[in-house]
């Protein structure tokens, strides 16, 4: 997790960039999301992205579970540059993208490669380009994240958590725990970071109620 985004002037973003649709994962300004890619699009995409500005737009299908070649996506996506790239022996690529700024579909592209293409609205969401403030309520958040994460059977550092500034704290966490596909979008369309941290905790705490649990997870 970086300090914030790669930080980028506005008139360096494409005007167009490809879109990796992915049910349940979203990336957000200055997070880093590994992937593996195998399917052939999906490699002919980060090869034309490394060829370019390496960019690659994830966006979530707005239904999961459609497996139709070109789901229906949500209109909100993160861009994210790829800043590791390694090919494997049976020729899949891993690669990490890192945040850099969400974007609004204006509209999708005809259909020149295997994968989808849109052009991008990058001013709604200038400010993902700027240094990140965030207040967090660690009282709040802390005690739900303790119990939260007991009920979902997940451990944590609790050393590193304490650690972790404010920002790439949220930032990790709205990528990692286990929410459904609308509840991460809608983490990814909150207006910042702070925003972020509130529907955080009141996100953690339907969970539990849900569950019933009251489970704790013990610190190391």
């Amino acid at each position: 997790m970086t300090d914030g985004p790669l930080l980028t002037q506005p008139d360096e973003l494409p005007s167009s960039l490809p879109i990796f649709p992915l049910a349940g994962c979203i990336l957000l300004p200055g997070g880093q999301l590994p992937l593996n890619i195998f399917e052939p699009r999906y490699l002919e995409m980060c090869r034309a992205a490394m060829a370019n500005e390496k960019i690659i737009g994830m966006v979530q299908p707005t239904d999961p579970r459609d497996a139709a070649e070109f789901p229906a996506v949500y209109a909100t996506g993160c861009a994210g540059r790829i800043t590791e790239f390694e090919e494997t022996d049976d020729h899949h690529f891993l690669i990490t993208l890192t945040g850099l700024c969400r974007f609004d579909i204006v509209e999708e592209l005809p259909i020149t490669h295997r994968y989808r293409e849109v052009r991008a609205a990058w001013t709604p969401f200038a400010q993902d380009l700027e240094a990140c403030r965030c207040k967090l309520d660690r009282d709040a958040l802390i005690p739900m994240l303790e119990t939260y994460f007991g009920c979902c059977g997940l451990a944590a550092d609790w050393d590193t958590i304490a650690g972790t500034p404010d920002h790439c704290l949220v930032t990790l966490l709205a990528m990692i725990c286990p929410f459904s596909a609308s509840e991460k979008q809608a983490l990814l369309e909150c207006r910042d970071t702070t925003e972020r941290s509130v529907l955080l905790v009141a996100l953690m705490q339907i969970a539990v109620a849900a569950g019933g649990g009251d489970a704790l997870v013990t610190r190391h």
